[in-house]
């Protein structure tokens, strides 16, 4: 019999479910337990109750579960940004590669019992303060004062926060500054329901590497009072910060080089990379406009106000041009990780000609260039191609080509002109979360690849294309989760596919 809503029951937590929320069971009802850990027993208050299952939050944690950790943010519970902090790093990990497997399993077919194989997850030494990009919602709290913070899970309410255990931490002065100036001037917060106020967001970049910072706020308008004078202030507190990124207590280690591998992994798939000083200095503040109704946080026109509008920074010995705009993984240190395993998978030996298709600003397609023959990118985003052009360019790389389009269109209209003399011996996939576009996954086995190397940040969607590219010619060779985005529910996933005719 289903509980009622408020009613209290007893929950012993036996899983843990897609978006990391506790999953157990009272009297044979399955209730979804959010910031419950498997193994804990709590006392759960429903809150919604269904013909079959429920949800229910924590009203008393009688029996904690050995994989439990004390959330690092005051607002863990609250902020709709970590679904796992209650959960121990390692227990995350194992979880993680878990939800990627049984994902594959079940939706794609594949069994890795039979040739396959499943590698262990790459995790991160140090889980915090790795993200080089934030978003911060811009409003005003109880007592009327300007606040940053992050919306609650799955609304638009604003929790204030002053510092994200999981951003950069220079973020934390530099929305001080923003929010002062905007109350010695009087500025408004935006608005969403009058669709009034000027500041909706402020999003920050760090570059990990070559310690550069650009700070872009998101306006509804197009000009900000005393812009100049913010300028300062900013450029004055980022530099007063000094140095970011720091993990180890001694300081003695030198900034990495360029190309250098600071990185490593032990037995148990846990990074054993090492965090360095490195100085901040302000490299840019820019406006981006967007007046319209909508919960898109960025529009499309970017206006210089001080400096540059984009950063530079590094993967390896490859740098990149990164503007507000430009799609760029938040997480440095685990990037590398990723890339350095792409270019394994992708198995180059400098014969091959490679399509990167969704490629942003040439992240991977850059990476891969040194050792293919010819790379050939796509992306639909305008800006991002420009970037990419830029970052081959700055570079010195020629042998890489961008093309603007959504990549299920460019690769079949390509391929036809071409009477199908552009080939691809390697191709490269790293879409959105919805996955390839059916068209997209039809050419690729036109083309016939002899390897196919997919980037996923959702395992359902990769199962679900991996399962139509076995069934038209590909079978899965390795599986590899990266643990990009420590604390929270999402996972990537490097699979390799071989023509299996090769």
């Amino acid at each position: 019999m289903a509980p009622k809503k408020n009613e209290l029951v007893t929950v012993e937590i036996t899983d843990i479910g897609t978006g990391g929320e506790g999953i157990g069971r009272a009297d044979g009802y399955t209730l979804f337990v959010k910031g419950a850990v498997c193994g804990d027993v709590v006392t759960a208050r429903v809150l919604k109750s269904k013909k079959t299952y429920g949800y229910a939050k924590i009203e008393r944690l009688l029996t904690p579960s050995p994989d439990r950790a004390e959330p690092v943010c005051p607002v863990a519970g609250r902020c709709g940004g970590c679904q796992l902090q209650q959960m121990s790093y390692a227990a995350q990990l194992q979880w993680k590669a878990r939800k990627v497997r049984e994902c594959l399993e079940r939706i794609g077919g594949v069994s890795f019992d039979a040739g396959a194989e499943f590698l262990p997850v790459l995790g991160m030494k140090e889980p915090a303060a790795y993200r080089n990009k934030a978003q911060f919602p811009v409003g005003r709290d109880r007592n009327g004062r300007i606040v940053t913070g992050f919306y609650a899970g799955h609304t638009h309410a604003l929790i204030p926060c002053d510092r994200c255990a999981i951003q950069a931490p220079v973020n934390e002065v530099i929305c001080k500054t923003v929010c002062s100036h905007m109350e010695k001037y009087q500025i408004a917060p935006y608005d969403e329901v009058t669709h009034t106020g000027l500041v909706r967001h402020i999003l920050t970049r760090v570059g990990a590497v070559t310690g550069e910072v650009l700070v872009c706020l998101v306006l509804n308008g197009r000009a900000l009072w005393e812009a100049e004078e913010l300028a300062e202030r900013l450029k004055a507190a980022v530099e007063g910060f000094g140095t970011d990124w720091q993990k180890n207590s001694s300081g003695s280690q030198p900034q990495p080089q360029p190309g250098s591998d600071a990185y490593g992994k032990n037995e148990a798939g846990i990074g054993t990379e090492t965090r360095t000083r490195t100085t901040l200095t302000l490299k840019g503040v820019c406006l981006n406009v967007n007046c319209k109704k909508t919960n898109v946080i960025l529009g499309e026109e970017i206006l210089p106000v001080w400096g540059d509008t984009y950063l530079t920074d590094y993967i390896g010995a490859v740098s990149y041009r990164i503007s507000p705009l430009s799609f760029y993984q938040v997480n440095p240190e685990q990037t590398k990780v990723l890339y350095e395993k792409v270019l394994e998978f992708a198995g180059l030996t400098g014969r091959e000609t490679v399509w990167d298709l969704y490629c942003g600003i040439g992240t991977i397609s850059l990476f891969l260039a040194a050792g293919a023959k010819q790379v050939y990118g796509v992306e639909i985003v305008p800006q991002a191609i420009d970037d990419a052009k830029e970052n081959a360019l700055r570079n010195g790389i020629k042998n890489a080509e961008f093309f603007v389009g959504a990549a299920e269109d460019v690769l079949p209209a390509k391929y036809r002109e071409s009477g199908g003399s552009m080939r691809a011996d390697v191709i490269v996939v790293d879409p959105p979360r919805k996955g390839c576009d059916e068209q997209l996954l039809q050419t690729i086995v036109e083309m016939g690849p002899e390897r196919l190397v997919y980037v996923s940040c959702d395992p359902a969607t990769l199962a679900r294309d991996v399962k139509y590219l076995g069934e038209q010619g590909y079978r899965v060779e390795k599986a590899q989760p990266v643990d990009m985005f420590p604390m929270t529910e999402h996972v990537e996933t490097i699979m390799l596919l071989q023509r299996k005719d090769t």
